[in-house]
């Protein structure tokens, strides 16, 4: 059994999911799985990995995961954060994931498809896990007798680059859920860099001062080794609103003023790639810049991303050093050291590092993702700086998307 906690996801379903109880409570969702690298092999058509052969595994994992429940520790620790509100734990300790809500197709091209289709709350604790799932259960099959040392040798070299010299105040949080290797893997990882780089600790979700280590987006780790829990807000959210805001124009500004609703300036970072970094800034005003503590990247060019920031809160009067700037984009130790060194004292900073921690043991990592396609039966896309990132299978939609946020089409 891979998944064995509920709490073992990424921090930012459960803060959205105490929006969607107290907000969207009857709004319905679709997702749709996606693997960005199927290396369609030439010779037999088929795809290289093949991931069709380990479907009926898959559904066993999803089923041991939707007879788990939240233990009474599990919910004292939710109870215990500053932004988790009590009759929101109270509705998780009557809360099970439903799998008649999801279901998992091998497809002919060696391929499997994921559709997650029902209530959003009963629903949207589904990703994080499930994509673990696919990834521990392919290389478990794929490499049974994993090269730990080389992984370890690779993490050595991390953690080296990181304690160089003036590069005391840079941070890093692991990312890594999604795409790790596997569960005993990802918590080695955490344990060492725990250990190496130092953790800073202080309550609530806001990175400590001391080491440079700040914590984990996975709640199971964090509450069991003692570090920050990390994370606000992903894209299905903002997604979700172009179907349950008043206007689409406006459903990115209804986005952030119902989460300023919910968390009264807690949890301030603001997801910036949704429609494109343009259609952000125009939305992102002087009242938003004030509001929010800040923003995270993930998508597009990030040091061009990064000035864009700065300038618009300088624009805004203002100061870029009272504001955070969260880089989150497919990171590895030399970019995110490159972005320190092209953005400190200028804005506050913090990295967030996915699979260049939890799955770099010299094999290619699968790009995998599940995206919310559909809200209350509407199409609902993302248009982000990285093309490549869209997901929606619905053309007419997304030109119409394009037209009202005025965004042109990516150069092809």
């Amino acid at each position: 059994m891979i998944i064995t906690s509920l709490l073992d996801t990424d921090l930012y379903k459960f803060t959205m999911m105490q929006v969607v109880l107290h907000q969207f409570p009857g709004a319905q969702a679709e997702y749709k799985f996606k693997c960005r690298n199927p290396g369609i092999d030439p010779a037999t058509g088929q795809a290289a990995r093949n991931l069709a052969a380990h479907a009926n595994e898959i559904r066993e994992e999803i089923r041991s995961l939707c007879g788990l429940h939240f233990q009474d520790a599990e919910l004292a620790y939710l109870r215990s954060l500053r932004f988790i509100k009590s009759d929101f734990v109270d509705f998780l300790g009557l809360f099970k994931l439903n799998e008649k809500y999801i279901t998992v197709t091998a497809l002919p091209s060696g391929e499997i498809d994921i559709a997650i289709q029902g209530p959003w709350l009963h629903t949207i604790l589904f990703e994080i896990p499930v994509l673990a799932i696919v990834n521990e259960v392919y290389f478990r099959n794929t490499q049974k007798l994993p090269d730990l040392m080389a992984g370890r040798q690779r993490l050595d070299v991390k953690i080296g680059q990181l304690r160089s010299e003036g590069l005391s105040d840079l941070k890093i949080a692991d990312y890594g859920t999604r795409r790790r290797f596997s569960v005993a893997w990802h918590e080695e990882v955490l344990r060492v860099l725990s250990a190496r780089l130092g953790t800073g600790q202080s309550p609530g979700n806001v990175p400590g001062t001391a080491g440079q280590f700040a914590g984990t987006s996975n709640v199971l780790f964090a509450m069991k080794l003692g570090l920050t829990p990390l994370g606000t807000m992903a894209h299905e959210y903002l997604q979700a609103c172009q179907a349950l805001g008043p206007r689409l124009r406006d459903s990115q500004i209804y986005a952030f003023e119902s989460w300023a609703k919910e968390y009264r300036g807690d949890l301030g970072i603001a997801l910036s790639d949704v429609y494109g970094m343009s259609a952000f800034l125009r939305d992102f005003d002087l009242y938003f810049c004030k509001l929010f503590d800040g923003a995270r990247h993930d998508s597009g060019d990030p040091f061009q991303w990064g000035e864009r920031m700065i300038d618009h809160y300088i624009r805004n009067r203002v100061d870029p050093r009272t504001k955070t700037l969260i880089f989150s984009d497919a990171l590895t130790i030399p970019r995110t050291i490159e972005l320190y060194q092209q953005f400190k004292g200028r804005c506050q900073l913090a990295f967030g590092i996915g699979t260049n921690l939890t799955n770099d043991l010299g094999y290619e990592p699968l790009q995998i993702v599940i995206k919310m396609v559909r809200c209350n039966g509407q199409p609902v896309a993302k248009l982000s700086d990285t093309p490549s990132k869209d997901m929606c299978d619905d053309e007419k939609y997304l030109a119409y998307l394009r037209q009202v946020f005025d965004i042109p089409q990516p150069a092809t």
